[in-house]
C-alpha cells in the first residue's frame, strides 16, 4: 500500500519529468537505474531514498524540496492557519498535472516574445468575455 507522501512525491516527479519533456527511460539513464524504477517512485510503489532525491533534483534541475511542495501534513487539523479555503490550490495542481497543460506551456515558451504577448492578452481578453457573460 502506497504512502500519501511516497504517492505525493511521485507526482511531482511526474509532473517535473513531463514539464521538461523527458521520458522515463531518458530520467532513468540520466541517474543510472532502469525505467521501470522511475515508473515505481512515479506511481507511488516504491519509496525514494534521500540519496535518490537528491540525483533526481540534479538531474531534474530542482530543488530537493520540489518534491514536497504542496503537501499537508496529514495529521494537522484542517484549519491550520495558512491553509487555503478551499480547493483552488488542489485544482490548480492537478491542472499542472495534465498533458495537455504541459503541451500548452511548451509551445508558448517556444514563441518568441511578441507572439507570447499576443496570445497572453488574447487568453485575458477572452476570461474576460466569458466573465462578463456570466
Amino acid at each position: 500500500m502506497a504512502n500519501a507522501i511516497d504517492l505525493h512525491v511521485g507526482k511531482r516527479l511526474r509532473r517535473r519529468r513531463r514539464l521538461l519533456g523527458l521520458t522515463q527511460q531518458q530520467l532513468a539513464e540520466s541517474i543510472g537505474i532502469r525505467f521501470q524504477q522511475i515508473q515505481k517512485y512515479e506511481c507511488g510503489a516504491n519509496r525514494v531514498t534521500a540519496s535518490r532525491l537528491y540525483e533526481l533534483s540534479v538531474a531534474l534541475n530542482v530543488p530537493v524540496n520540489y518534491f514536497f511542495e504542496g503537501l499537508q501534513s496529514l495529521n494537522a487539523p484542517t484549519a491550520q492557519p495558512g491553509a487555503p479555503a478551499n480547493d483552488r490550490d488542489l485544482i490548480a495542481a492537478d491542472v499542472l498535472s495534465q498533458k495537455e497543460t504541459l503541451e500548452l506551456i511548451r509551445a508558448y515558451y517556444r514563441l518568441g516574445e511578441r507572439p507570447r504577448r499576443r496570445l497572453l492578452d488574447l487568453a485575458k481578453a477572452l476570461q474576460d468575455e466569458t466573465t462578463d457573460a456570466a
